[in-house]
């Protein structure tokens, strides 16, 4: 398995915008303006699970999930993060990490099925964007 071969999953490149591109992961927003929702897909080509990931990746994931997590504290101050890896709808492994609120749309509950998304205006994903990579390490 390696980034040579690696394509993003289309459902993934329909449902995100680019963010940053970190050492192991593509970072994107999922377009959902209900939550800040940030999504890391490793660039390992087959990698499904994250037991599909070396040790060495694995470490780095963990990493940019921390730098993902820490990014959406600082621009949004949620009450709350949620990390998952799910991958029942996408199969390609990619890590959600979530802003919650206690009076977001779905609190207490997982955003998935709460509420349809809420597509970003093209004004609003500018500016999320913008946020987001200023509170990411230079």
């Amino acid at each position: 398995m390696n980034a040579t071969d690696w394509q993003l999953d289309p459902q993934l490149a329909a449902d995100t915008h680019p963010v940053a591109h970190l050492p192991l992961s593509e970072l994107r927003l999922m377009d959902d303006a209900n939550h800040p929702w940030l999504i890391l897909v490793p660039r390992v080509a087959g990698a499904v699970e994250w037991i599909d990931l070396d040790d060495a990746a694995q470490a780095g994931l963990t990493r940019e999930i921390a730098l993902a997590s820490r990014a959406l504290q600082a621009a949004f101050k949620p009450h709350k993060l949620n990390v998952a890896a799910l991958g029942n709808v996408v199969s390609q492994l990619h890590v959600h990490v979530i802003a919650r609120y206690r009076d977001d749309i779905a609190w207490p509950r997982p955003v998935w099925g709460s509420a349809s998304a809420k597509p970003y205006t093209p004004e609003t994903l500018v500016e999320r964007v913008a946020t987001l990579q200023r509170n990411l390490p230079a």
